[in-house]
């Protein structure tokens, strides 16, 4: 079994979005998220273009980077540029450490129907990127 940690700032959106990705692609896998500076809750709009995809992530929580710290991961893998400059050093065995990265679609800005589009883009792009990874894992 297979053990990933997706990194981002907030564990708000994108990193909330792969772990329910990875899961729903590989349930077999062991798979956590978390935020350097993780936000008081996950985003509503991104559980909300998850679950036009039948993904239920309402359920998930922001968590602190430092509580997996000392854990050992197949992958610990960050999914935005601000997480990937302040990754911390972790201490558990990490065979491998990856960046995948998207755009915040926190960040969008504009009318409600243009910030779910780059919710629904950035989403879309986790989904073929997250699948993509999980393939190339052998069984």
């Amino acid at each position: 079994m297979k053990r990933i940690l997706i990194l981002c700032t907030g564990n708000s959106c994108r990193s909330q979005m792969a772990e329910g990705y990875i899961k729903h692609f590989r349930p077999d896998f062991e798979v956590y998220s978390a935020g350097t500076a993780p936000a008081p809750e996950v985003h509503p709009l991104a559980i909300k273009v998850m679950q036009e995809d039948g993904i239920d992530i309402s359920g998930g929580e922001p968590k602190l980077v430092n509580q997996f710290i000392d854990q050992p991961f197949d992958y610990v893998i960050t999914v935005c540029d601000d997480a990937k400059e302040t990754c911390p050093v972790f201490t558990g065995d990490v065979k491998q450490q990856l960046h995948i990265g998207f755009e915040d679609p926190a960040m969008a800005t504009g009318s409600e129907e243009e910030v779910l589009g780059v919710f629904k883009k950035v989403r879309g792009q986790i989904k073929a990127e997250f699948k993509k990874f999980v393939e190339a894992i052998p069984q």
